[in-house]
């Protein structure tokens, strides 16, 4: 219900909305503090409707604040003539102790309240954007693929499980369960007594009919399965099958779709102007590309610094110092998707630029310092060029990066041994030039 307060010459108002999935609570307060309207709106086309014409009719600026940054009401907010704040929940949070001590909550004190804090801190704060279509197309096509990711993994996990409980063999035939001709071996010999019966002969013909690509010949593969031939009861192995059939089935929808997202990705890495800044990187891929084209976006505003960037995505430490004790600590509080991907760079761009990032992690490794922390020093200095990059619009040239440069030059005048980097398991694996 409207509780209306009305000035004549409004210049400044803030609005609050709390958001839901039925039911949004708009407010909105005047420059000086006092309610000019007070409103629940439906989650419904005429709801958002009569909630932006709401926002449209007070005279001069409109700011509004929100506890998140995407979705049906943001896209729709992001067309209209205002300012729109992605506020964190937890400034929210902290916000609503500054108005009582109850732990009491309501959707419209929580309106209230980010309209208000809006209007006291959004000089500090930095508007939401419009995205290009391209932009916002591959930040959906990256999201949801993350999510098929885990669901793969967690899909591979309840297959290992029950390969496990009565039949092991097939954990130690190829290199992983997920490859699909993993998958099609489970489909074609579920049961333990069927992949005790696979001879030399028809595993050539099986591998073969499969367009195996490793090297390891049928023989070495058929002496992988005897070792491990352990079997359950007849009505475990039975019952077993039938749902690591079902597994192996949906596992290989899931690689399917993972490789369809991939080429989607690719042709929308195509489509935006920025992609040839972030390829142009050694050891970023076309998902990696994507996710951090993603995250950074399109506004170079929005990053005014290295620095912002590098507390984005959680390369730079927290430091907590007080009397005499200074500690520094890592940064948990960054963008999760960007962090994890920014470490896959690191990772990959020490086997593909051994002669930089390899020594640079050989260095680090020698110095005492742990695997992650030794990555994130070398994701450290790559971001901050990747910024610079990203800023100027530029592609990145190893002849303007003195360090790096001089290393090549280093390498062709004197071969050095590639450095040995351990793998996401913890493996080392040597480096090729």
């Amino acid at each position: 219900m409207a509780q209306p307060h009305h000035h004549s010459n409004i210049t400044d108002v803030f609005a609050g909305i709390d958001w839901g999935g039925s039911f949004h609570q708009l407010c909105l307060i005047d420059s000086d503090g006092n309610t000019v309207l007070q409103q629940r709106f439906t989650h419904t086309v005429d709801g958002l409707n009569d909630l932006c014409q709401a926002l449209r009719a007070p005279s001069g600026v409109v700011r509004a604040a929100i506890e998140r940054s995407e979705g049906l009401l943001v896209e729709r907010l992001l067309t209209l003539n205002i300012e729109l704040f992605s506020i964190s929940p937890k400034i929210s949070a902290r916000a609503r102790e500054r108005y009582q001590l109850a732990a009491k909550k309501s959707d419209a004190f929580d309106a209230f309240v980010l309209a208000d804090t809006l209007r006291h801190e959004h000089s500090h704060w930095r508007p939401l954007l419009p995205a290009s279509p391209a932009l916002m197309q591959l930040r959906a096509v990256i999201r949801d693929r993350e999510r098929v990711i885990r669901n793969q993994r967690d899909l591979e996990n309840q297959l290992r499980a029950t390969m496990e409980a009565y039949n092991p063999a097939v954990l130690h035939l190829f290199s992983t369960l997920d490859r699909n001709i993993s998958l099609e071996f489970i489909h074609r010999y579920p049961l333990p007594a069927q992949a005790a019966r696979v001879s030399h002969k028809r595993m050539v013909s099986f591998i073969t009919r499969e367009h195996y690509s490793g090297r390891t010949p049928a023989e070495t593969l058929v002496e992988r399965i005897r070792p491990h031939l352990l079997a359950a009861s007849d009505g475990t192995n039975q019952g077993k099958a039938f749902t690591a059939t079902r597994f192996a089935q949906q596992l290989q929808l899931l690689n399917q779709h993972v490789r369809e997202y991939d080429s989607e990705i690719d042709r929308l890495l195509a489509l935006h102007p920025d992609t040839h800044i972030f390829t142009s990187f050694p050891g970023i891929g076309p998902v990696t590309a994507a996710t951090l084209l993603a995250g950074m976006g399109e506004d170079r505003a929005r990053f005014p610094s290295a620095a912002a960037l590098l507390a984005e995505t959680g390369l730079a430490p927290v430091t907590k110092a007080s009397g005499r004790t200074r500690q520094v600590r890592f940064r948990y509080a960054a963008n999760k998707r960007m962090r994890h991907m920014i470490d896959w760079w690191a990772f990959v761009a020490v086997r593909e630029d051994p002669h930089w990032s390899g020594v640079l992690y050989e260095t680090a490794r020698s110095n005492g310092q742990a695997h992650h922390r030794a990555l994130r020093g070398i994701a450290a200095r790559w971001v901050r060029i990747l910024w610079k990059c990203w800023h100027d619009n530029t592609l990145y040239d190893p002849d303007q990066h003195p360090h790096r440069r001089d290393a090549l030059t280093a390498i062709q005048q004197k071969e050095l041994a590639p450095p040995s980097v351990p793998d996401r398991g913890g493996l080392a694996l040597t480096t090729a030039s």
